[in-house]
């Protein structure tokens, strides 16, 4: 750590992340920088993160990394809260960027969908015929949107999810105010 010129320490910027809906493979990328994370938590702090399974902002965060689209009212929250609390936004992976497999129910009524979980799917047993509906239950979305959808994303890193590799290159560059520019190499996928 750094001090400043009056003897104090200063302050590391602050990481935060979530998972809105998604997988969790892109923050599996994270802990995939291997012994670089040791590199990473030297410079930064991660604030509102399942890293470190902190539920709720502790201070304005430099950057915000998104992974997954919003389906649900719960997650269009989340996502608004982070655009208010991060400087930078990042989707990361195709879920935010695109929407990615939860996406596809975009093309199927959200009523037929809900039918086919809890009623009429080959592995349902709900003999009441009863679709959910309870206030803890976060209401779904007619459609999943990608984060850019809901709020303003700053930048996009696509991948499902991105290499490790691609998501230490973009940290990097956005913590040292550098432009991110991320070669073919580590965004190609075939």
């Amino acid at each position: 750590m750094s001090e400043n010129g009056k003897g104090t320490v200063a302050a590391k910027p602050r990481v935060a992340t979530t998972s809105l809906a998604g997988c969790f493979g892109c923050h599996m990328s994270i802990l995939d920088i291997d012994e670089r994370i040791l590199d990473l938590v030297e410079i930064i702090d991660f604030d509102k993160s399942p890293i470190n399974d902190f539920k709720v902002f502790q201070e304005q965060c430099v950057v915000g990394l998104i992974e997954g689209g919003c389906c649900n009212e719960e997650n269009v929250h989340v996502l608004r809260d982070f655009r208010k609390k991060c400087d930078i936004l990042v989707s990361v992976g195709d879920c935010a960027t695109m929407g990615g497999i939860p996406a596809l129910r975009n093309t199927i009524p959200l009523e037929e969908c809900l039918r086919e979980a809890y009623v009429d799917g080959p592995t349902v047993h709900n003999p009441s015929g009863e679709i959910p509906v309870d206030e803890d239950i976060p209401l779904l979305l007619n459609k999943v949107f990608p984060a850019h959808e809901v709020v303003k994303i700053d930048y996009y890193l696509p991948g499902c999810p991105p290499s490790a590799d691609a998501l230490w290159a973009a940290l990097s560059a956005l913590l040292s105010d550098e432009p991110v520019e991320l070669p073919y190499s580590l965004i190609k996928y075939d």
